[in-house]
């Protein structure tokens, strides 16, 4: 696409943040009417870059020079940016929920009547988006009531009503299951036909290899290079390891199994959803778990794995209505989510920033806050104890942070997610449930996790791993149980493991009993 005319041009971009250097000297050109991909380790600028040019980050707060077609930039804030036909798609997706569909596409740009808003052509004209972006669904539905993939084609459909010429996508396919990136992919591919220039951060290096003309990597704040895919020579390992640094042979760390007796056993396990009174979310589930051993479960988005998990885990989800725990061959009973922090099992969510972490808090807070009583003298709360433990999980988790006083919210999703890990494993569980631990994660941070996971097993601990991709639990677990419509449907050891036998069972195409 040499030949295609240049849309944007971020000229030698430097960004400081206090005791941090987000962007040093990047810079990055993009070519009318193709997908341009941004890689990066987590913390590495990519998000902070987009900022910048969707003037969220105003012009004066930042060294360097936008040009857009043609023309120098200063953008003071969001407005002025949208107003160039530059539109930005933030990873926590920025719609609300008791809103309709209809009122999230036009808020902030209401399609004007003789008597205020034209309640009538915004019905027809968002029918009209919907349509474009492949959404089936009613204008007047509450985004609540609509999935995850339906909530980001809302987004789009919010930012085609602005008359977008440059549509920027932070992560957008990182909360999908398959079928829906799919969906979002052919989508933008079906948007760059028709002449639409985009940029796209994506930490799934397939799809970006999949749908990406250009590539700009970005490591530790600076260009590391622009690679084109239609020389037919980039692929994921090529761009690893312009990423990292250094190639990773083996995306999955070496591991020897040393898997004791069971220690964790789940009987009947029967759990009705919290708002519709008969359907159940857990049907008699039964599964076990040994020390030492990291127990997979797969699942198609909706299955019901996480509703599992969150039951078990003092019943924070649901209506329990049957089933029963034993630890240690000892019938237990977690009514809460202190007991069950009491029998030493942890849970983190696979929403860090809405069920994991208050944004608020510093890291030392974070880090500290599921076992208070570790960090009490007398009833008194020991800062140097609470500090002295932070600096050590920032240590051993590599969490890049000046300081463990910063607050969270100034971290990169990656550093966030391994202070989510640093404050489960404060407590010292001998039952981890680990919720998508990598999602919105780079390759490297994978890698640390993974790394991290292994340790918890040599040391007896038990871990159980959800995870919507299926490469990762081939490559991480022990055995994995898979879940159709809240039922258990069967156990696979890991040298028995295929995508091609779990998906099957994934998909309910065939029942085995677990044993």
């Amino acid at each position: 696409m040499a030949d295609t005319p240049v849309v944007l041009e971020m000229r030698s971009i430097t960004k400081v943040f206090p005791g941090v250097r987000a962007l040093d000297d990047v810079s990055m050109t993009v070519r009318a009417g193709e997908i341009h991909a941004i890689c990066g380790e987590n913390g590495a600028g990519k998000s902070t870059l987009m900022k910048v040019l969707s003037g969220v980050y105003p012009h004066g707060t930042y060294e360097g020079e936008i040009v857009y077609h043609g023309e120098e930039m200063r953008f003071k804030d969001i407005k002025s940016s949208e107003r160039a036909g530059i539109v930005i798609i933030h990873q926590e997706l920025a719609l609300i929920p008791e809103l309709s569909i209809t009122e999230n596409i036009f808020l902030g740009n209401e399609v004007g009547g003789r008597f205020g808003i034209d309640w009538d052509t915004a019905r027809v004209r968002a029918a009209e988006l919907m349509a474009r972006v492949g959404l089936d669904a009613s204008p007047d539905e509450q985004v609540k009531n609509i999935g995850v993939g339906k909530q980001q084609l809302v987004e789009i459909a919010r930012a085609l009503s602005k008359d977008v010429r440059l549509l920027i996508l932070d992560e957008p396919t990182s909360a999908l299951n398959e079928e829906d990136s799919e969906h979002l992919l052919d989508l933008l591919r079906g948007l760059r036909s028709k002449g639409m220039t985009s940029i796209m951060i994506s930490h799934k290096l397939n799809e970006i290899t999949a749908i990406a003309d250009s590539i700009t990597i970005i490591r530790d704040g600076k260009t590391v290079e622009t690679l084109d895919t239609a020389t037919g020579q980039v692929d994921e390992d090529r761009i690893i390891r312009g990423m990292v640094g250094r190639t990773l042979d083996h995306r999955f760390p070496e591991h020897t199994p040393k898997i004791g007796e069971t220690f964790f056993q789940v009987q009947d396990w029967t759990v009705e959803h919290p708002q519709v009174p008969g359907r159940l979310v857990c049907k008699a589930s039964t599964f076990h778990v040994r020390h030492g051993e990291i127990v997979g479960f797969a699942g198609i988005m909706g299955a019901g794995r996480t509703e599992l998990a969150r039951s078990l885990f003092g019943r924070s989800y649901g209506r329990y209505l049957g089933g029963q725990i034993w630890i240690d061959g000892r019938a237990v009973e977690l009514h809460t989510v202190q007991q069950a922090i009491d029998h030493k099992v942890a849970y983190v969510p696979e929403d860090r920033k809405i069920q994991g972490l208050n944004l608020l808090d510093t890291i030392t807070d974070t880090i500290v806050s599921a076992d208070l009583h570790k960090i009490t003298n007398r009833g008194v709360l020991d800062f140097d104890a609470a500090h002295l433990a932070a600096e050590e999980y920032r240590t051993s988790l590599n969490i890049k942070t000046p300081s463990v006083r910063e607050g969270v919210a100034k971290l990169s999703g990656g550093n966030q997610q391994k202070v989510l890990l640093g404050k489960w494993m404060f407590p010292e569980p001998d039952l981890l449930i680990l919720d998508e631990p990598t999602r919105g994660i780079d390759v490297g941070a994978k890698y640390e996790i993974y790394g991290l996971v292994h340790r918890l097993a040599d040391a007896g601990k038990g871990v159980i791993v959800i995870s919507s991709e299926l490469p990762e639990l081939l490559g991480m677990c022990d055995r994995i149980y898979t879940i159709f419509e809240g039922q258990i449907t069967g156990v696979v050891d890991r040298a028995d493991a295929t995508q091609e036998n779990l998906m099957r069972l994934m998909t309910g195409a065939t029942q085995t009993t677990t044993h």
